[in-house]
């Protein structure tokens, strides 16, 4: 029966890669052959702006090329080579056995990862990102990043891998559904933990300072009756001149504004920046997109307790029989071969959501131009793509295209004032 489980998973990987690198050499072709600016950007966005910024998204669409069939030609190696069950092999020879060989296993399988992904980062900041200007990190700095990142996955992931092996192995048929409510407690925990703990092990909060532009931010928040847990700026300079802002929390966010936005914006700008994600707080946006991201772990984990006594799974790749680490192991490898046509899904609903928090801000800062300005100032100083091909921003694009997202900010200003005019 185990005859047809591998020839299935070898060509939904291929037709997986297939499709995403197809669509980015589509892209990269589009974007190859653009010239000059879009025409609803004219006198907007210069051309030598343009011209950078097509540079900057084929280098890294070239990248990005060479990246993923690495990792493609990695994930396949180390699937179909016989090394996961040699490791599995040596785990046991050493006397490994039970929750330690299933933590040692993962663990060392991830690590292997990580290590194959270092390379690939190095070039990304220190060349990459060096030769259009944006990296400010420093090797120093680089390495205790990485450094600071493995010790905390170590102290968080070792024993969430711990608690899973003792769900999985103690709680019964419905281990899943437990290990589901563990999951959703724990990421509800780190998501509390994120803002006062775990961001400030990497960048430096500094409230606001007094001004005109906190005397409009918090006046912008007051009017939405938008309760916050303060307005801070990010060191983000210290690493990158690539410029943003976000909010971090659940029910009571923070507002972080990058220093280079607070910098470069002005007062209406930045005001119409935070209205935005004032309007995804207020269309309930992040809690929907939690929800839907619970959803999908319930159903995957769903599956996952149907793959786990499965003995053809375990016969097509090499291991003796049924493993919960081998189990784990080859869902997260190969499972995303037949889920990644979700990704346009995906990706359109958070466009939808983006055109929602638009028109929000409309409403709320009043000021649609600032917003319009400062969605153009975004996009020339991250040297964001003015030319997307529309198939690919159709799978991939989280925002709607710069062009598409002003029109639809000047649809929504003509009818607020069609509204006001009565």
């Amino acid at each position: 029966m185990s005859s047809w489980v591998l020839p299935v998973f070898v060509v939904a990987f291929a037709i997986q890669y297939a499709v995403e690198t197809g669509l980015l050499l589509l892209n990269l072709r589009h974007v190859s052959r653009a010239r000059g600016v879009p025409p609803p950007l004219a006198g907007r966005v210069d051309d030598a702006t343009a011209a950078r910024s097509r540079a900057y998204t084929l280098a890294n669409g070239r990248f990005s090329l060479a990246q993923g069939a690495f990792f493609t030609a990695l994930t396949l190696a180390a699937l179909l080579s016989g090394i996961l069950p040699s490791l599995d092999g040596a785990l046991a020879a050493l006397g490994l056995d039970g929750a330690h060989r299933f933590v040692v296993f993962l663990v060392v399988l991830s690590l292997g990862f990580s290590a194959a992904g270092i390379p690939f980062a190095i070039i990304r900041t220190f060349v990459l990102e060096e030769r259009f200007g944006f990296n400010h990190t420093t090797p120093r700095l680089w390495i205790t990043d990485l450094l600071k990142g493995l010790l905390l996955q170590a102290a968080i992931g070792i024993p969430l891998l711990y608690a899973t092996y003792g769900f999985m192995r103690f709680t019964g048929g419905l281990w899943w559904v437990w290990l589901f409510v563990f999951y959703t407690a724990v990421q509800l925990v780190l998501l509390w933990l994120y803002p006062t703990f775990i961001a400030p092990l990497f960048n430096r909060f500094q409230p606001l300072p007094e001004g005109a532009l906190r005397e409009r931010l918090e006046a912008l928040a007051r009017a939405a009756g938008f309760a916050h847990r303060g307005l801070f700026v990010m060191d983000a300079s210290r690493r990158s001149g690539h410029s943003n802002a976000y909010f971090t929390g659940i029910f009571r966010p923070r507002i972080v504004l990058f220093d280079t936005l607070v910098e470069r914006m002005s007062v209406d700008e930045a005001a119409s920046v935070l209205a935005h994600e004032i309007g995804h707080y207020t269309a309930r946006h992040v809690h929907r997109r939690l929800a839907l991201s619970l959803a999908a772990t319930f159903v995957l984990l769903f599956a996952l307790s149907l793959l786990v006594p499965w003995p053809p799974l375990y016969a097509a790749f090499g291991f003796g029989g049924p493993s919960l680490h081998a189990a784990l192991a080859l869902v997260s490898l190969g499972g995303g071969a037949f889920v990644f046509w979700l990704a346009p899904f995906a990706a359109g609903l958070s466009r939808r959501h983006e055109y929602e928090a638009d028109r929000y801000a409309v409403r709320l800062a009043r000021a649609p131009e600032a917003l319009e300005t400062a969605l153009v100032r975004l996009n020339g100083e991250n040297l964001s793509n003015l030319h997307p091909h529309p198939w690919y921003s159709a799978w991939h694009y989280s925002h709607p295209v710069l062009v598409e997202r002003i029109a639809a900010i000047q649809r929504a200003a003509a009818a607020e004032r069609a509204v006001a005019a009565g």
